[in-house]
């Protein structure tokens, strides 16, 4: 996939197995990170969050006219947690609008480093009219194939559940004995969209609550924004976390749940920050009860707070999370393909990744979002065998617990069939749906408990030598370790 949906594409695949042996991190440092200024052209069609200095309506309304004001269009207001997103073709917005809002505005910042392709929505129209830049996406960002095995139309299966290794793994298999979860639980799958007449999907899909995030970072409720366009990404997460028990093909984490689509990914394999805002407040809106985040947000890998624009990106990521955690939602998120360290990370070299990348040194403030984020369950990636996948990020205090993520079967949009795919965004689904399972038994336990107990219950593993010699070496103990976490999620202990 592009740089954001946490899958392997074929070719960094095997690019990794054949290649040289990664340095080892340095520890981070708390020197000022590369700056990475974005240029705003006049007259290219510019995105920008901007949080107000409190979440009530006057300040909102403050927000709103200063972007009027300075020349911008308000294209979504996020109340509940002070955020608004707004488009401009001055080049000049966010010098001005820091002027017309005054005390109100606490930060403004680009969320991306080239124009906005998708215009501005309607209904939230600047007297320039969407689409007026005309700028294109670069086809090389269209997503590549993942690592998979050949899919098999659904028409043609029996059942795959003996295939299921990963569900063995984490003991699904007996969790299934006491409960396939509750239809009250509903689980958002952040992610590219997810197949509408998949048939071990379609009975589960809760279509009211299914949404795309991808116009900008406004609500789209038609009826058919959800669905997938260029990835199968999200219907193969989704499969992981709740494909029904029906006879053909698989079986999901927690097969008695309902999943909602919010698709946050556009078609050109990007996660803007507005959109991940817009996820995840619709989530709290929603009242769902968890996430599954298998993506970092674009452009930047990390995201770092003594950067202007990252900064106040990444603050609007940060409230629309700390928001849904209080509507009683829980997340787990993907920790990323890149073999690195997250608690020793000093350099950067592919991002800005929707334009022209620089290579740049982190410092402790650069951080993965929404991984990094205070209250994410932060998953790794384990092969069949148990060991660390080679391709999997890893961090002492910055992984939460391990989930099985190499060669993992799901469903897939071709044919409505199956396939196999590595990643750690395979992993954190099978987070996602333990808690699920633990929501579904535990019905009045907080996000911050069902993290305790999902860390508590996880199943104890060892330091082991790195796959293959890649990536820095595992450190810690066997309890809590930079590889594991506090160890393998266990699906059992979560209902029990």
């Amino acid at each position: 996939m592009p740089r954001r949906p946490l899958v392997l594409t074929a070719l960094a695949a095997a690019a990794l197995i054949v290649g040289t042996v990664a340095p080892a991190a340095q520890a981070s440092t708390s020197e000022p990170s590369t700056p990475v200024p974005i240029t705003a052209p006049d007259g290219k069609i510019m995105s920008y969050v901007l949080n107000a200095k409190t979440a009530n309506p006057g300040q909102m309304r403050l927000v709103e006219r200063a972007v009027v004001a300075a020349g911008g269009v308000v294209v979504q207001s996020w109340p509940e947690i002070g955020v608004v997103v707004a488009h401009s073709v001055r080049s000049a917005f966010r010098a001005d609008v820091v002027v017309a809002a005054g005390n109100a505005l606490v930060s403004v910042g680009a969320t991306r480093s080239v124009p906005v392709i998708e215009g501005t929505p309607a209904g939230a129209q600047a007297p320039w009219g969407p689409g007026s830049s005309g700028w294109k996406a670069d086809a090389k960002k269209k997503f590549n194939g993942d690592i998979e095995a050949p899919t098999t139309p659904a028409d043609s299966a029996d059942a795959r559940e003996s295939e299921q290794w990963d569900m063995k793994m984490i003991n699904a298999d007996k969790a299934h004995a006491i409960t396939d979860g509750s239809r009250n639980v509903l689980v958002g799958v952040l992610d590219s969209g997810i197949d509408p007449d998949h048939p071990d999907l379609v009975a589960n899909i809760d279509v009211a609550a299914s949404i795309n995030c991808s116009d900008a970072g406004r609500p789209d409720a038609s009826v058919d924004g959800w669905y997938p366009t260029t990835s199968d990404h999200g219907t193969h997460v989704a499969g992981t976390i709740a494909a029904a028990r029906n006879g053909i093909g698989i079986v999901g984490v927690a097969p008695g749940v309902r999943v909602a689509s919010v698709k946050v990914v556009n078609d050109d394999g990007f996660i803007y920050p507005e959109y991940a805002v817009c996820g995840f407040v619709w989530a709290g809106l929603k009242h769902m009860d968890v996430t599954n985040n298998s993506y970092y947000v674009d452009p930047f890998e990390y995201w770092c707070g003594d950067q202007v624009d990252q900064a106040a990106a990444k603050e609007a990521v940060r409230r629309a999370v700390e928001w849904s955690t209080s509507q009683g939602v829980v997340h787990a998120a993907a920790a990323g393909n890149s073999a690195v360290d997250l608690a020793n990370k000093t350099v950067d070299t592919g991002s800005p990744d929707d334009g022209t990348a620089v290579a740049r040194t982190l410092n402790e403030g650069c951080e993965d979002i929404p991984a990094e984020l205070p209250g994410v369950v932060t998953v790794s990636s384990v092969i069949k065998a148990g060991a660390l996948s080679y391709f999997s990020n890893r961090g002492l205090g910055k992984i939460d617990v391990a989930a099985p993520g190499s060669g993992i079967l799901s469903t897939v949009v071709k044919d409505n069939g199956y396939g196999s795919k590595s990643g750690t965004s395979m992993a954190s689904p099978h987070v996602a749906g333990v808690l699920a399972l633990m929501k579904s038994v535990h019905p009045t336990w907080s996000p911050a408990q069902m993290i305790d107990k999902l860390r508590e219950q996880a199943m104890s593993h060892a330091c082991e030598p790195a796959q293959l010699n890649y990536g820095p070496v595992c450190v810690g103990t066997d309890t809590e370790n930079s590889y594991y976490g506090t160890g393998i999620v266990d699906a059992l202990a979560a209902v029990q």
